[in-house]
């Protein structure tokens, strides 16, 4: 008790360089919690832009680009030409490249006829999700589609030269009337909501796809819009009727799609049963991604590994800028504020015990042994120590409460992914770009607000720096404090 009341008497005896000494150490780490606390609301609002980019628990997707040689000689496959089979299974799913008007009826008589088609990406066979989840560091695979329905109707002509869907060349281009409609679709295994093209946090407006549910879709905010459709209205697609059960929007960067179906509704629906064009894959560990992403190369035979990484890098703006701002110079700034802190401390516990040479050396003269006038010097510093934690941590949370109240609003922008498909004549060229398993990637900006989230932890952080710099500052005021001799107290008596 008489070793606590000493220390209690020495601070309040010398309250102005106590309070200097806690609030040199508060500022320090005051500015360390502040920081620490932008760069945490810069990498919650990071994962909001990057969230919808991977897709919920996605590390790995998988498919195989179809590409077009230039001039419309044949296809290619990466690194190498479709066989017989591919060429076969690519034409039954798709079927031929025009249409033929005087199939359709009369001169006169109006028509309306759909057909799915794959513009930039070749199937294979469901059983290829099996093989992939065998694969070592795979914790979890789904499969899913993406096609488009291109809708053709109109009246039929009375001149019936064949004609093809936009893109496809044909000569003359379509009659006046005639009319295409583009219509994007995904496949979605609602078994698996967090390996998918669309996850249950997209939904905005009614719910998400429910298992073993027949003929219901979920629509893009932008589609719904574009159509004046809502939740409970009906999705007519070749001759079904679906019901709206949600209304999605995908952020800038997301699969984007029109609508989403049940994954092997929509496989039988389009002719493609059994068949998937994207695998979802979920890694082990975080770092077993780059195994995996070789693993996949090697045992699928034509695929593009897309990792979640890859689509990152593709995120820009501000709110990029911020983050590497804030990982270089605000780190930075926090170690040059802490050090400081800490000097300050030393110096100020060093001052302390040069005027404090009569007491000191009078209590070892007096019999105290050297580990007490140590442990003295140390504990007071330690006292110090806490006050400028909780100074700290009381500087730290207005710091961030301030970034939050001011709440500034940075731009992330995600660039279009380049197409696939090489432009040309021939089925399969088109516009579509392709990124993380989808056909179209939703590009442009969006405008995220920051903030400076503090939890407990980031409180604990400030009072151990703070018990830290207050146990140096004591070891070294200790070590000064340990060389004084009795002597040293009788030259300053009188």
């Amino acid at each position: 008790m008489f070793y606590l009341s000493y220390i209690a008497c020495e601070l309040r005896r010398r309250k102005g360089r106590t309070l200097l000494t806690a609030l040199g150490l508060g500022v320090g780490v005051g500015l360390v919690v502040t920081v620490t606390a932008l760069s945490n609301g810069l990498d919650r609002a990071q994962r909001k832009v990057l969230a919808p980019l991977t897709g919920v628990g996605t590390d790995v997707s998988v498919t195989r680009p179809l590409k077009v040689n230039a001039g419309g000689a044949g296809f290619a496959g990466p690194g190498a030409g479709l066989s017989a089979s591919e060429r076969k299974q690519l034409e039954q799913e798709n079927g031929g490249a025009r249409i033929g008007l005087q199939n359709l009826g009369k001169p006169g008589a109006k028509f309306q006829q759909t057909n799915f088609v794959t513009l930039t990406q070749l199937s294979f066979p469901a059983t290829t999700i099996g093989d992939v989840k065998a694969l070592a560091g795979v914790a979890d695979v789904a499969g899913g589609l993406t096609i488009t329905a291109l809708t053709v109707s109109g009246t039929v002509p009375k001149s019936t030269q064949p004609q093809g869907p936009p893109g496809a060349g044909a000569t003359g281009g379509p009659p006046r009337n005639i009319n295409f409609d583009q219509l994007s679709l995904a496949g979605v295994d609602p078994t698996h909501p967090t390996l998918a093209a669309i996850s249950p946090g997209q939904i905005v407006k009614g719910s998400y796809l429910t298992a073993g549910v027949t003929r219901q879709a979920v629509l893009n905010i932008s589609y719904a819009r574009r159509k004046g459709l809502a939740v409970g209205d009906k999705l007519e697609l070749k001759g079904r009727t679906f019901t709206i059960v949600g209304i999605a929007k995908t952020p800038i960067g997301g699969q984007a799609s029109d609508a989403y179906l049940e994954l092997d509704q929509l496989q039988r629906l389009s002719g493609r049963a059994g068949r998937v064009n994207v695998l979802y894959v979920r890694a082990r560990r975080a770092d077993a991604v780059g195994s995996v992403q070789e693993s996949i190369e090697r045992s699928v035979a034509g695929s593009s590994v897309t990792t979640s990484k890859d689509l990152a890098d593709r995120v820009g703006g501000s709110l990029v800028d911020a983050k590497n701002l804030s990982s270089k110079l605000g780190t930075a700034l926090a170690i040059a504020g802490l050090i400081a802190a800490f000097a300050i401390a030393c110096l100020l516990t060093l001052s302390s015990v040069t005027k404090r040479i009569r007491e000191l050396g009078t209590l070892k003269a007096i019999g105290w042994p050297q580990r007490l006038v140590v442990r003295q010097v140390t504990g007071e510093s330690l006292a110090q120590g806490a006050l400028g934690g909780i100074a700290g941590a009381v500087i730290g949370v207005a710091g961030a409460a301030v970034i939050t109240a001011i709440g500034p609003t940075l731009k992330a922008s995600v660039a279009a992914a380049a197409s696939p498909v090489a432009a040309g004549p021939g089925p399969g060229a088109g516009p579509l770009g392709g990124s993380f398993g989808q056909g179209a990637v939703t590009s442009g900006s969006a405008l995220v607000k920051l903030d400076a989230p503090v939890d407990v932890g980031l409180i604990l952080l400030a009072v151990g720096l703070a018990l830290l710099g207050g146990l140096l500052a004591g070891a070294v005021g200790g070590l000064r404090a340990a060389r004084l001799r009795p002597a040293d107290a009788l030259r300053h008596i009188g």
